[in-house]
Formats: structure tokens, C-alpha cells, sequence
């Protein structure tokens, strides 16, 4: 009790590769998950605005061919 297996070495060491193993992985990806959020805000500010479709439109989609 109070010591640490292989398995529990082993499962410290795959996050230390994780987190700290080359070219800056977690500010990669941390920098991804920043950028969706500000896309995801972006999108919910912007309105849609509502197609008004006048007669002329509606006649040519309704014309049979």
C-alpha cells in the first residue's frame, strides 16, 4: 500500500509524453480548441436574415419543364 506498480509508472509516463513530448502538443491544441470556440461565437452572433422569394421566383420554380 503506498507504492506505485508498473502499471501506474507506466501510465505516468505515457501523460508526461503526452503533455511534455515535442513540438509544443497541448499549446497546439489548445490553441485548436480556441479557435473553434471563437468560430462557434461568431456564428451564434450571426443573423440570418430570411429569404423573400417574389413572384417571379415563384413562378419559375413552380413551372413545369
Amino acid at each position: 500500500m503506498g507504492g506505485l506498480s508498473w502499471i501506474h509508472w507506466l501510465l505516468l509516463g505515457v501523460v508526461a509524453l503526452l503533455l511534455f513530448g515535442g513540438r509544443g502538443k497541448v499549446s497546439d491544441l489548445m490553441g485548436d480548441f480556441g479557435r473553434g470556440i471563437n468560430s462557434f461565437k461568431k456564428g451564434l452572433n450571426e443573423k440570418e436574415e430570411p429569404r423573400v422569394i417574389n413572384a417571379e421566383e415563384k413562378t419559375k420554380d413552380t413551372a413545369p419543364r
